[in-house]
């Protein structure tokens, strides 16, 4: 497990609680000291108590991976690259590699998938991503959950599910992986847009319609992207939206809601403590689609408050006129 985050410490409960031996790798040392004395994360999820016979936290990134049959990526997108490069070439090579990451690589305007099968030469049929509407808060409170593992290799991903199942967590497999990731991707984006509305005093009947036409948003993105055949209304997809536009738990969403009541993008990441992907995502998916050309107003929108510093009121008095 690579992350110390919120999603890192979750999928780290379920997977050691199923019985799996994890090697956990966070990069701060008081951090790790802090789990081995207590058996408690201190930044994220601190109720949750670790079986310190199944759970081996450490700083030593290449120590961690080096006998790992799986890789589980949960390092924050904007960290990927950082976390990655400490790594050997082919340090990766011959394990299955899973991305808990909702997020793409800045700069590069890449997928984490894409990205580490480029650092480390891998191919497609060895990664997969996990998604699905489920806040790790409400896997901390073992409420009924759903997953989704996305990977070419449908047999990798029903064996991922298994490691995951319990009592309160539910996982299929998947076939798409690109759709899935990129529509992860982009509901950060969307949850961060309807915070923003949701902060400059607009109700429930504008966030519907608003969620609405960003289905339509994200449908005409990954047929211009990836056209192949997939179920947009599976969980997910709109799951995933859904709980992220809409739950307390959003960070995205929490993050819009603060620049929508007037908090400069500085001052609402320092309050927060906590990394909103969609933020970074805004960026990489608006220049995505500069060759692209997909109408993506919901986007646009996100991208001239945050980066072009358009007032949220005078964006969203536009946006509001595009939206059917």
């Amino acid at each position: 497990m690579l992350g110390g985050g919120s999603w890192a410490t979750a999928l780290t409960k379920i997977l050691s609680e199923n019985g799996a031996r994890v090697s956990w790798w966070l990069r701060g040392k008081d951090d790790v000291q802090h789990l081995r004395t207590t058996r408690h994360n201190p930044r994220y999820l601190s109720s949750v108590a670790f079986d310190l016979t199944r759970v081996f936290p450490s700083t030593d990134i290449a120590e961690v991976v080096k006998d790992a049959e799986w890789v589980v990526l949960a390092v924050p997108a904007a960290f990927v690259k950082e976390a990655l490069d400490k790594l050997d070439r082919d340090a990766l090579k011959g394990k299955r590699i899973i991305s808990a990451i909702k997020g793409m690589i800045p700069g590069r305007n890449e997928l984490v998938t894409d990205y580490a099968m480029e650092r480390f030469r891998l191919k497609e049929g060895c990664m997969g991503v996990v998604a699905g509407p489920c806040h790790a808060e409400e896997v901390a409170l073992e409420k009924q959950s759903y997953l989704t593992i996305g990977s070419p290799d449908v047999a990798l991903a029903e064996q991922f599910c298994q490691l995951l199942r319990n009592r309160y967590v539910r996982a299929h497999a998947a076939a798409d992986l690109d759709g899935i990731e990129y529509c992860a991707v982009m509901k950060n984006i969307i949850a961060l847009t309807c915070g923003i509305a949701h902060g400059l005093g607009y109700g429930d009947n504008f966030q519907a319609v608003l969620v609405s036409n960003a289905v339509q948003e994200i449908r005409r993105f990954l047929h211009a992207l990836s056209p192949e055949p997939r179920d947009l209304s599976a969980s997910a997809y709109l799951g995933d939206l859904l709980v992220t536009a809409y739950s307390q738990f959003s960070r995205n969403r929490t993050f819009g809601s603060m620049v929508g009541r007037g908090y400069s993008v500085k001052s609402a990441q320092l309050e927060m403590n906590m990394i909103a992907e969609g933020y970074y995502a805004v960026k990489s998916i608006y220049e995505l689609n500069r060759e692209l050309k997909v109408t993506m107003p919901i986007t646009s929108a996100a991208y001239h408050v945050l980066y072009e510093k358009i007032a949220p009121v005078v964006e969203l008095e536009i946006l509001k006129e595009k939206l059917r």
